[in-house]
């Protein structure tokens, strides 16, 4: 059995507007809330063997912020371009070529493409991620290949606003 977590990237600031969209950085809101949702996961006695993220500043900042809660090398997250602005297909290409010797996998990524996916793998239906939502499936595949169409069981769903 495989574990996938899908993390929407944290609030991003709008303030500089000479920045690219794939430049953007965490607003104050994002550094408040990306830690706290790494917590809220630590206490779960959840245990990522693997970080996947997008390459985008603010996506790849909220992996550090999860990197570090889990003490997990920040050096070894992986960025993969790819899942910027990614459709569901481009996102199923990624999972699926993720080594087998990882079980747990947090991925980092944007909407619309996490939420669709979160849909296409899930037993159940999924609302549209807020950021830096959280939303975790037990694949019912013993390889990252066998990844289709409902094989996760819906097991977790948690964001920021959830937590006043």
């Amino acid at each position: 059995m495989k574990t996938l977590y899908l993390i929407r990237h944290a609030k991003s600031s709008w303030d500089n507007t000479e920045l690219s969209d794939f430049e953007r950085p965490l607003n104050k809101r994002g550094n408040r809330d990306a830690p706290f949702m790494a917590n809220l996961l630590k206490s779960k006695n959840i245990q990522p063997d693997l970080l996947v993220s997008s390459s985008s500043l603010r996506a790849y900042s909220t992996a550090e912020y999860f990197a570090k809660e889990f003490n997990y090398p920040i050096e070894k997250i992986k960025t993969d371009e790819r899942i910027y602005e990614a459709t569901s297909k481009i996102i199923v290409e990624v999972i699926k070529e993720i080594e087998d010797s990882f079980s747990t996998v947090f991925l980092f990524g944007h909407n619309p493409g996490l939420s669709n996916i979160a849909n296409i793998i899930s037993d159940k239906l999924i609302e549209p991620m807020p950021t830096c939502c959280v939303a975790g499936f037990e694949l019912k595949v013993n390889s990252w290949k066998e990844l289709e169409r409902h094989c996760g069981k819906h097991v977790l769903y948690e964001y920021p606003k959830k937590h006043p």
